[in-house]
């Protein structure tokens, strides 16, 4: 047996690193959407991360929407989601 990697619990653990501590109650949002939807951890990192380009800040009920939705799309890697979001115009993303 292989070590099974947790790419969300590192994306949490890298963020928490660099001073983004997210409160308990996102935490627990993000684990429902994730139980919820069963999406890829990928597609659970980039709601995350569209989530809080778009809001500024954490929020629930926009990351639970954005991951139905993504979900709903079929969507399964983060470029996909990306790529989904720039195509349906749904929030203006700045490029990296």
């Amino acid at each position: 047996m292989g070590k099974m990697s947790n790419k969300l619990e590192e994306f949490l653990l890298k963020m928490k690193a660099k001073g983004f501590q997210l409160q308990e109650d996102a935490i627990g949002f993000i684990y429902f959407g994730k139980h919820f939807t069963n999406a890829p951890d990928e597609v659970i990192i980039a709601a995350i991360e569209i989530t809080l380009k778009a809001q500024k800040s954490f929020d629930g009920s926009f990351y639970i929407s954005l991951l139905e939705t993504l979900s709903h799309q079929k969507v399964s890697t983060k470029a996909e989601a990306l790529q989904f979001i720039k195509d349906q115009e749904l929030i203006a993303l700045g490029t990296e």
